[in-house]
């Protein structure tokens, strides 16, 4: 079938794209359409080969990732002490061991924030000590469960600094701290740092305020990691908030975020994968598709609106089972430029970002003003 399909290509190639003559942008198939194309080739006829020949008129932009890879991502484990609760902690244990599982291994873990619940030094040690059987390369970022009890002092000494990058087989990879810039309310109501992080950890917008961002000094930082590399290369910015305004008043996201895609605008592929929301989650906004990805812990109900038009909900979970709705992510890079998610739900067979009907409708978001955008100064 694989050669029947590339026949098919080439024959198309040469009837609807000439040489010398480029491809009407009306005709363009989406970049999400593209990633995510291989969904349908893979159980494809060569009838519906032909239903989605644009795919011809990307072809040229791909082959940018150097090799087939995988990485896992793990986050919002919410750790208590062992003492307080072992639930948390035996979804942790379940998690690691399926990564570490993995045949063949994968190339690196991501921990995507909030390891602990309330900040404390027991639970964030719990969580590296969980997270030991793991023998991959792994890589953290902070969320805000793990930073407002101390300001980030355990979490700095325990994993150094909060965004980072790196480059692999021919990706660049950036972490990003959503959570460290939290405007200082608490200070003048003088809370003690467990009251602190009792705040924060509410996520009610009416005590904290649109507290998450990534702050100018961060936006430079990233900009400046970011001037080398090639504008067509492949990019994926991990972020424990989601990059752009899902449900203020739960706080579900950055302030900052237009600035963030001003910084992203001048490159063709990029993916931002988040925790923090606990739920399968999909959005494009430009050339930036973001993936929202499970706790471990529990998860949340979607909000009661601005939820992406792209996403396709996940099932209303049972609530007699601790398992249902919950569990970690295994991420392919293809070496085609196709990325792909698989949410590891431990209560489900089976969990989809998008419908398949969405393939061929796809309509981005547009960005829209909001006075919630300047509630805080950056």
């Amino acid at each position: 079938m694989s050669d029947e399909l590339d026949r098919i290509r080439r024959e198309m190639h040469s009837v609807l794209q000439p040489e010398g003559v480029r491809p009407d942008d009306s005709l363009k198939i989406t970049r999400r359409t593209f990633i995510h194309g291989s969904l349908v080739f893979g159980a494809a006829t060569v009838g519906q080969a032909f239903a989605w020949w644009p795919l011809l008129n990307t072809l040229d932009i791909a082959n940018a990732a150097e090799a087939p890879f995988k990485f896992a991502w793990i986050s919002d484990t919410h750790l208590y002490p062992r003492s307080l609760n072992t639930r948390f902690v035996d979804k942790v244990v379940r998690a690691a061991q399926e990564v570490q599982a993995m045949d063949p291994p994968a190339d690196f873990l991501i921990f995507g924030g909030d390891l602990a619940q309330l900040g404390k030094i027991e639970e964030l040690e719990l969580g590296v000590d969980l997270l030991k059987v793991v023998t991959i390369p792994k890589h953290y970022i902070p969320g805000e469960h793990d930073w407002y009890l101390d300001m980030g002092k355990k979490w700095g000494e325990l994993f150094g600094q909060p965004n980072w990058t790196f480059d692999h087989k021919g990706v660049r990879f950036i972490g990003l701290d959503t959570v460290s810039r939290g405007p200082d309310y608490w200070t003048a109501k003088n809370m003690t740092p467990e009251e602190r992080m009792g705040h924060m950890a509410t996520l009610d917008g009416t005590v904290a305020g649109p507290w998450a961002g990534v702050g100018r000094d961060q936006l430079d930082w990233m900009e400046k990691t970011l001037a080398d590399w090639d504008k067509a290369r492949p990019v994926v910015i991990f972020s424990h908030n989601p990059l752009y305004e899902y449900y203020p008043p739960w706080n579900f996201w950055v302030r900052d975020w237009r600035e963030v895609h001003e910084v992203l605008k001048p490159y063709a592929k990029v993916t931002n994968i988040h925790g923090h929301v606990h739920q399968v989650l999909y959005n494009e906004i430009g050339t930036l598709r973001s993936i929202g990805m499970l706790a471990t812990s529990w998860p949340w109900p979607y909000a009661p609106e601005g939820l992406p038009k792209l996403t396709k909900p996940m099932i209303r979970v049972d609530p007699g089972d601790p398992y249902d709705g919950v569990g970690w992510s295994k991420i392919d890079v293809a070496a085609n430029d196709q990325l792909e998610t698989e949410y590891i739900m431990w209560g489900r067979k089976e969990v989809f970002v998008q419908s398949p009907e969405d393939h061929d409708k796809h309509v981005s978001e547009v960005i829209r003003p909001r006075i919630a955008d300047n509630m805080w100064p950056y």
